[in-house]
């Protein structure tokens, strides 16, 4: 019942006005604000995750802005393309647009990183900074420790949506729900399949079709290689837009490129950029205003309206990130190795990796064939391995000595004739295990590990490889493609009882990427040598070079490198890298692949310079007295003439 006018006082009348001014609050729309205004008024950047924590500005990465605003409501587009260089904002950017989405555009949105753990760290490291750091998403996202939060690690609930994060190797977090809004981040860092169901992207953008023209997809990488980048690709089909800054001197637009960064060699120092059209030297004190008016320019044309695509260098980092002097000198220490050049390329300039598949002339291979003791480990192996090729009527097995560096030499070739269903063939490859070799030094050396392919009669390999043991035995699978971060995965448990459960003590599965190592094989291939008065003055083999005997014969050397690497194009039109035979065999490639993988599974990819010393030691010989010259087919080995007993030092790769 309503309180006659008489009696109402003065608090009734301020309680009323109050109601109805809430009630105006709620009817009124929210403003038409784009990504980054939402982020200049409400974003703040936590300590926990920022090098400059506070406000967000946009203006301090000017170039975000645009990126930022067309993944806005407002704009038309669709998805949203940005290949980019390391640390130049991206992640901040599509934090951004997960706070917008959650503060003022609800609805269903999904966050994917390359794996669940790398999902689960953006949780800790990203999103959780960005909720309670800024007020306006705080109050939308209930504290995880409250009862029903709906606040979990790898999902966030708010009033109209829900924002869910996962891992490219999920196939199950991909379908997990219809999403309208997309952030797929490092997608060059992608597995080939989701749990073997399809690519991560698009099983992804299949979550956002029943959103048709509302949806968002937004996709930021590094590219990786030429040919393989997810990012690329998406990239070349868009209208490639590049950021255009005005020269100081003559106001020219023009896009920042390597190539016009110049410096005096070993003076990272004096470096500066040449405009390209008044050559004028620009300094790096001009960087900031030139990003201040700098503007996005579509360089290609685009077939597909709703989709637009960005790139940027780390040329444009903003002041007081990553600097044209740094960048010189990076570019200075990577002169060399293939290796750096391919990080330079990737995380400085934002570009793909051009890989040089072309095979090498067998004939040079054989002609540079060098002459040492037959069966016996020059001085510079420190360790053997070896590469094992099962074949319909025989098994193939090469061993190979590794040194520092991952220098090589081809120890032994061996042929075991018969099927992988008789028993001696099996028996005859344990007897190679038990097996040793001569080091130059005198000591023995055996197989510290042997990899054996298991793409042929799986199950007799794993029932050998289980009986083996995991100690000295590896069984691996090749798969195609490259992976940078890990060209040995594993190892996986492949035996399982009847109902399932895996065997702890059964055969243990290694996948390695055999693309990888064959294009790090040609390329060691193809590494310039010293000359034999270089070598008599002292120079060195450079790493990675790789030393065939003399006995290796001209069939040998066309099966090394029987396969090449080519660009071809898939039904959907994406250019992609495929290794293809130049003739039928290739075991010896393959058994190199598979005796380098024993290798990388045996740690010398990781050794600390400690370990390398130890294995040293162990091949080296006491020299207490006078020594004597022996002559040998390796040339000139010295050894002690007056010797006392040899001080040995065993570990589980000495005979």
């Amino acid at each position: 019942m309503s309180l006659p006018i008489s009696n109402r006082n003065s608090g009734d009348f301020d309680g009323a006005e109050q109601i109805l001014a809430a009630w105006c609050d709620g009817m009124r729309p929210d403003p038409l604000l784009t990504v980054s205004q939402w982020a200049d008024q409400h974003r703040m950047l936590s300590s926990r995750a920022s090098a400059e924590p506070g406000r967000y500005r946009t203006a301090r990465t000017p170039y975000m802005g645009d990126i930022m605003d067309a993944l806005s409501p407002t704009s038309p587009v669709q998805r949203v393309v940005f290949m980019k260089a390391a640390q130049v904002g991206a992640t901040e950017a599509g934090c951004c647009f997960i706070g917008f989405v959650i503060h003022h555009a609800p609805g269903p949105m999904l966050c994917v990183q390359p794996t669940v753990e790398m999902a689960k760290r953006a949780s800790r490291q990203r999103i959780d900074p960005l909720i309670d750091e800024s007020p306006a998403i705080r109050e939308r996202v209930k504290p995880a420790r409250s009862r029903d939060a709906g606040n979990t690690m790898l999902s966030k609930d708010f009033p109209g949506g829900t924002l869910v994060l996962t891992g490219a190797n999920s196939a199950v977090g991909l379908r997990s729900m219809p999403a309208r809004y997309l952030f797929l981040d490092e997608v060059d860092a992608y597995p080939a399949s989701a749990d073997e169901e399809g690519d991560p992207v698009a099983l992804a953008e299949a979550r956002s079709l029943t959103f048709a023209h509302r949806r968002k997809v937004f996709l930021a990488s590094t590219p990786t290689i030429r040919g393989m980048s997810r990012i690329e690709r998406e990239f070349e089909v868009s209208d490639q837009r590049r950021f255009f800054v005005p020269c100081p001197h003559c106001g020219a637009m023009q896009w920042l490129k390597f190539e016009r960064l110049r410096w005096d060699k070993g003076e990272p120092g004096s470096v500066r950029y040449v405009c390209e059209a008044c050559g004028q030297d620009i300094r790096e004190h001009h960087k900031a205003a030139m990003l201040a008016a700098g503007q996005w320019r579509a360089t290609a044309t685009s077939t597909d309206p709703m989709l637009i695509g960005f790139h940027i260098s780390a040329l444009y980092s903003p002041p007081g990130w990553q600097s044209w002097r740094e960048i010189a000198r990076l570019w200075e220490a990577a002169q060399g190795n293939d290796d750096a050049l391919r990080v330079f390329k990737n995380t400085v300039l934002g570009e793909t990796w051009v890989e040089s598949g072309e095979a090498p002339d067998w004939q040079r291979l054989y002609d540079r064939r060098e002459t040492w003791g037959p069966g016996t480990v020059p001085a510079g192996g420190l360790f053997l391995t070896a590469g094992a090729d099962v074949q319909k009527d025989r098994i193939e097995i090469d061993v190979w000595a590794w040194g520092r560096g991952l220098e090589s030499w081809l120890i032994d070739h061996m042929v075991i004739d018969g099927g992988p269903e008789k028993a001696e063939i099996w028996a005859a490859l344990e007897e190679i295990l038990g097996r040793t070799w001569p080091h130059a030094s005198g000591v023995a050396l055996k197989i510290a590990r042997l990899a054996v392919d298991t793409g042929y009669e799986t199950s007799a390999v794993y029932t050998w490889a289980r009986r083996m043991g995991v100690a000295q035995v590896s069984p691996v699978k090749g798969v195609e493609g490259f992976n940078r971060s890990s060209p040995v995965s594993g190892p996986t448990l492949v035996d399982a009882t009847e109902g399932g459960k895996k065997i702890r003590r059964g055969a243990k599965l290694w996948t390695v990427a055999v693309s990888t190592f064959k294009a790090e094989t040609y390329r060691y291939l193809r590494l310039e040598r010293p000359t034999d008065e270089e070598l008599s003055e002292g120079a060195r083999y450079p790493a990675g070079t790789v030393h065939l005997p003399s006995w290796a014969d001209s069939e040998w050397c066309k099966q090394f490198v029987a396969e090449q690497l080519v660009t071809v194009k898939n039904r959907r039109g994406f250019s992609k890298l495929e290794w293809q035979k130049l003739r039928e065999r290739n075991e010896a490639l393959d058994c190199r692949v598979y005796a380098r993988a024993a290798a990388w599974i045996a740690g010398a990819d990781r050794w600390p310079e400690a370990k390398w010393r130890d294995l040293e030691a162990q091949v080296a010989v006491i020299d207490t007295g006078q020594t004597e010259t022996i002559e040998s087919q390796a040339g000139q080995i010295r050894r002690p003439a007056t010797r006392r007993p040899r001080r040995v030092f065993h570990s589980s790769y000495m005979g």
